[in-house]
């Protein structure tokens, strides 16, 4: 599941995942870890790491990765084509993930926009599977552009707006469906 998206269902009540859209980063039999891409903070990246702020992707703030470990950063980036870059660790397709100790003037002209998350999702053996079995989550895949989107509040829409079939009629749930 490695690279694919995790949107969250309506019946997904849990505070910390109601409709998000989850970067699925590592899935393997020892569990998963994955960011969530649609929860912008209000804190400014020039804030917190002022070095990599202008190398920040639209809007260019921290992001609530997940509940697990609030204050670890994930850096997701994505690279200029046929780049090599010291600090930057490649997952799939065209992201990986870059060193924030490492020197940002050495990776400005490689990449093309980061996102930083602070925190992440994670699973235990076999519960992530559980959930999706539970209708907790939709599994499907992602597009390049998902985890650096200029519009991360309207991503749980889009995403399931791009699907075929009746998942892209969730696309116009209301967020409360009792006030409809």
């Amino acid at each position: 599941m490695q690279g694919r998206l995790l949107v969250a269902t309506p019946s997904l009540d849990d505070p910390n995942f109601t409709h998000t859209v989850i970067l699925l980063l590592e899935h393997g039999d020892d569990g998963a870890v994955g960011v969530v891409l649609n929860r912008p903070t209000g804190t400014d990246l020039a804030g917190a790491l002022p070095t990599w702020s202008r190398l920040a992707a639209e809007p260019p703030v921290v992001f609530a990765g997940g509940p697990v470990a609030p204050d670890a950063a994930i850096c997701l980036a994505r690279p200029w084509p046929d780049e090599t870059l010291d600090a930057y660790e490649p997952l799939f397709d065209s992201l990986g993930t870059v060193d924030l100790s490492a020197d940002p003037d050495r990776a400005a002209a490689g990449l093309q926009g980061l996102r930083v998350f602070a925190g992440y999702a994670g699973w235990g053996a076999g519960q992530l599977e559980g959930e999706i079995d539970a209708g907790a989550w939709w599994l499907v895949d992602a597009w390049p552009d998902d985890a650096l989107s200029p519009e991360p509040e309207e991503l749980w829409r889009a995403v399931l707006r791009r699907q075929r079939g009746p998942l892209s009629m969730f696309a116009n749930y209301p967020p409360n469906p009792a006030m409809n």
